[in-house]
């Protein structure tokens, strides 16, 4: 029989994501303070929170609308972390975006107040913004970091 993953303390992951603030945007990146992109911020994270990547990242298209019959992005976050329903994710929670219908969930964010979230943006870098009706409405899948 399997123990349950235990839970990292989401004020240490909201803690962490904030110490991202700042960082360009840079494709396929991951390094605080020189460059990444969404799933380079949730990897930074990840490495702080939980310890080393437990597998490479493959390249990945930077299309908000593809489409397919595989949640690659939510398929490997299942692989490392505690999935829960999007309207259970609180504070601390991973979050992956649907950017648009029909297309499989491209962009990830960390909640970081039940109003707001930060994510990396591109042109914008990492930025914490408001959890606007339009955001919110885009979650597709929530996860839990676990602890380390």
């Amino acid at each position: 029989m399997t123990q349950p993953l235990a839970l990292s303390d989401p004020a240490r992951v909201i803690a962490i994501a904030r110490s991202w603030l700042g960082t360009p945007y840079h494709d396929q990146a991951s390094l605080r303070g020189v460059g990444c992109d969404c799933l380079g911020l949730a990897r930074g994270v990840w490495r702080e929170v939980v310890g080393p990547e437990p597998f490479p990242i493959p390249p990945y298209s930077r299309d908000w609308g593809e489409s397919g019959p595989r949640e690659v992005l939510a398929e490997g976050a299942r692989r490392m972390m505690i999935e829960l329903p999007p309207a259970e994710a609180g504070l601390g929670a991973l979050v992956l975006f649907r950017m648009k219908p029909r297309a499989i969930a491209k962009h990830v964010g960390v909640l970081t107040a039940p109003d707001s979230f930060l994510h990396a943006y591109e042109r914008l870098g990492v930025i914490e913004e408001p959890l606007t009706q339009p955001w919110r409405r885009r979650i597709a899948f929530a996860f839990l970091f676990p602890q380390r």
